[in-house]
């Protein structure tokens, strides 16, 4: 089976870019990274892909005009690379539809609460709010709306009284770093199917 060619992009520190890159390593996923692109130039994710060999590049969003312009070229950087899926890892920008469009059904996303509920960019933040006794995190496709793409794999993490967001996203954090890169295996073997809302799992 050829490998999948994937394509990371990453805002900040590069945490799940670190797992993914270990996961691949140890011959746990068949693919393989082919670049990395970050929105800011000062992204931990930058260096960690330069010290696995991997092409790194800065699409610095400050430098275009529009949104459109700056997919735009986030798009070319992936094409050059023959990318074959996009992988958000702490990607904090939302995408456009001309985006989604490009890589229909093959663009992933996790995220740090169980979807549909708490979604957005403050999910640690708004599950204390509420209250909830349990938290956890989402792998999805990406669609065309804010975390409501179909769900491929889900992790329950309990929220303990006392938690802060930086306790309870340390936690979570753990666990997003064995499921997303689950499920980026199960979709380079060809395992993951999507029926409409739902992704099913294929032996």
């Amino acid at each position: 089976m050829a490998k999948e060619n994937l394509g990371i992009l990453c805002s900040g520190r590069g945490s799940n870019l670190q797992s993914i890159i270990e996961n691949i390593e140890s011959g746990n996923i068949n693919a393989e990274i082919k670049i990395v692109l970050t929105d800011k130039p000062d992204a931990m994710a930058l260096s960690r892909a330069k010290d696995a060999g991997i092409k790194a590049v800065c699409v610095n969003r400050k430098e275009f005009e529009t949104r459109e312009a700056f997919e735009k070229a986030l798009i070319k950087e992936l094409k050059a690379a023959n990318v074959t899926l996009v992988i958000l890892a702490g990607f904090m920008r939302l995408l456009s539809p001309l985006f989604v469009r490009a890589y229909e059904g093959r663009i992933m996303n996790i995220h740090p609460a169980l979807l549909p509920s708490f979604q957005g960019a403050h999910a640690h933040r708004d599950v204390l709010a509420y209250g909830v006794k349990v938290s956890g995190c989402t792998v999805h496709f990406v669609d065309e709306g804010m975390d409501s793409g179909p769900i491929i794999l889900q992790e329950a993490v309990p929220v303990l009284d006392g938690d802060t967001e930086e306790t309870l996203a340390a936690r979570v954090l753990k666990v997003e770093h064995r499921i997303y890169p689950e499920a980026i295996r199960l979709f380079a073997e060809g395992k993951l199917k999507v029926e409409g809302r739902k992704v099913k799992i294929l032996e």
